[in-house]
């Protein structure tokens, strides 16, 4: 079990939201006599161009690029989950229609529909879960409508079609218990990708808007003053690569508990 892991990622929780309580620091105060200092006991990350503490902006912008991050995989998956299971299960036309309209979205390349679609509109947390949500549902769909196939061609399920069971309860009861791996394999995913997501827009001036700040965003103010002042982008850098690693080490772990229960089975 990957123990480290976890371990990393509730650390990080509990610094972006309850880190504030601990740490004096303000995220938004300037400071011009202090710009750009090194880590320090006074300022432990150092600071910025503006003179404002590094550390507190992790902890106030972990909580955005965390909320997108755990929002935008939970929507992404369950619409997955719903279209997937849909399709697997009723078939026909539905299955079809489903079939187009992923082809219709894995056309355009992930990030640069996501540039398009935030182009048109003012980026915040919320519409940035939906945008995020809309371009990320696919992979977890496909999954759960190639394993709804498996189970709607099951012999019991047949019998229970033949018996005029509710559909409803069909899906809930046999359906759910067995596509609830391979949902939480792709909501760990799903997250890492959704941090990484938000990151690449800020990064390129698309994602949160000033004052609100994310890791993304302090990554993209230290990019200027990288060769003088390493610790402004190195910091936020870090904290996406450690919330990144430490999912798919978590997510590898949950596929090999999937696999291992279904040579089992």
């Amino acid at each position: 079990m990957p123990k480290f892991s976890i371990w990393i990622l509730a650390a990080i929780f509990f610094l972006s939201f309850f880190g504030i309580f601990f740490y004096g620091q303000s995220p938004y105060d300037l400071y011009p006599d202090q710009i750009l200092l090194a880590p320090s006991f006074e300022h432990i990350l150092g600071t910025d161009r503006l003179g404002r503490d590094i550390l507190a902006r992790l902890i106030e912008g972990g909580k955005i690029s965390l909320i997108i991050g755990l929002g935008s995989a939970f929507v992404a998956s369950l619409i997955g989950l719903m279209l997937g299971a849909t399709a697997g299960y009723f078939r026909g036309n539905i299955d079809k229609g489903f079939i187009i309209l992923v082809d219709l979205f894995l056309t355009f390349p992930t990030f640069f529909l996501l540039l398009a679609l935030v182009s048109y509109v003012n980026a915040s947390a919320w519409v940035l879960i939906i945008i995020i949500s809309i371009t990320g549902w696919m992979t977890t769909a496909r999954l759960i409508r190639s394993e709804s196939f498996k189970i709607t061609s099951q012999p019991y399920i047949k019998i229970l079609n033949i018996a005029q069971v509710s559909k409803i309860k069909i899906l809930l009861k046999y359906y759910a218990p067995i596509l609830a791996p391979i949902y939480f394999v792709s909501f760990t995913f799903g997250v890492g990708g959704a941090i990484l997501a938000e990151s690449g827009l800020s990064f390129l001036g698309l994602g949160i808007v000033a004052p609100q700040m994310s890791w993304g965003t302090i990554l993209s103010g230290g990019k200027d003053v990288v060769e003088i002042a390493w610790w402004v982008s190195f910091f936020p850098g870090l904290m996406i690569f450690l919330v990144t690693f430490s999912l798919i080490n978590i997510s590898n772990y949950l596929q090999q508990l999937t696999n291992k229960k279904q040579i089992q089975s």
